[in-house]
């Protein structure tokens, strides 16, 4: 990839934003981009246009299946890939969070060390699918 990766990463919790920023702000090749709630993701995407979108699921008024749904309205981001990142990983929910259109699901706790591999590995599998 010729240019950063922008990144969106969508959490109502503040230390885990906190976390995502160090795991992810001296990672060659990434633009980050923060927000506490899925109606701040909304007002944000026309300005930043992310290439991926890490979705929190669980957060209060605006959840991540439904903050999903809105982006998916967006022409610029129907074809985004997301990412959720949640702590609701049994094979059902992490079945049915693909059926609704995430490219792939990050378990929480998720290992910051390793969070940027992931990423990357989520990405090349999303742009060669």
């Amino acid at each position: 990839m010729d240019r950063e990766l922008r990144i969106l990463y969508v959490d109502d919790e503040a230390d885990i934003r906190t976390i995502v920023e160090f795991a992810l702000e001296d990672e060659e090749g990434f633009q980050l981009t923060l927000c506490e709630s899925g109606q701040a993701a909304l007002e944000t995407v026309a300005d930043f246009s992310p290439d991926l979108i890490l979705l929190d699921v669980m957060m209060p008024g605006m959840d991540g299946p439904t903050t999903l749904q809105r982006l998916r309205e967006m022409p610029a981001l129907a074809a985004t890939p997301v990412v959720f990142v949640t702590a609701k990983v049994q094979p059902h929910e992490v079945e049915h969070l693909k059926s609704l259109g995430a490219a792939d699901v990050i378990a929480k706790p998720f290992d910051p060390m390793s969070l940027a591999e992931q990423i990357r590995a989520t990405w090349d599998h999303s742009v060669s699918a």
